[in-house]
């Protein structure tokens, strides 16, 4: 089963992330999602983040207060069977401790229910971003 507005969907979380606005990246989550971040990335210590709010005070404020800029950049969207969307991209960052800069492969894989995300999982080049960490 396909429903071709998951990808709209998912293209308007990220286009609100692109310009800061949460709370319409965090109106198009479930109240009960699911997030996990990629095994050994530095804000996988609260996985799984469950809810909005679990959401922002573990990975996004954490974002703004760790990086000068973070930036999803060449993302393409892939609509999959059951209500998943899988996007790849890349990051490119700068971290506001070191001045150290990357530009790491990430996958987001989503699933969807009435129109919000009910679970996010990330897959991230983990060490090119704890190689940065390190400078």
């Amino acid at each position: 089963m396909i429903n071709e507005n998951n990808v709209q969907i998912i293209e308007n979380l990220y286009a609100a992330f692109a310009v800061g606005d949460m709370p319409t990246v965090l109106a198009g989550l479930d109240e009960k999602v699911v997030w996990n971040e990629a095994e050994s990335n530095v804000y996988a210590d609260g996985n799984p983040y469950v809810g909005p709010q679990a959401v922002l005070n573990g990975v996004f404020a954490r974002i703004g207060a760790d990086y000068a800029y973070f930036n999803l950049v060449k993302i393409e969207l892939h609509e999959m069977y059951n209500n998943h969307v899988l996007a790849t991209l890349r990051y490119q960052a700068k971290l506001k401790n070191n001045g150290a800069t990357y530009d790491a492969q990430v996958a987001h894989f989503w699933t969807l229910k009435n129109g919000k995300a009910i679970a996010f999982q990330q897959y991230l080049d983990t060490k090119k971003v704890a190689d940065a960490i390190a400078k």
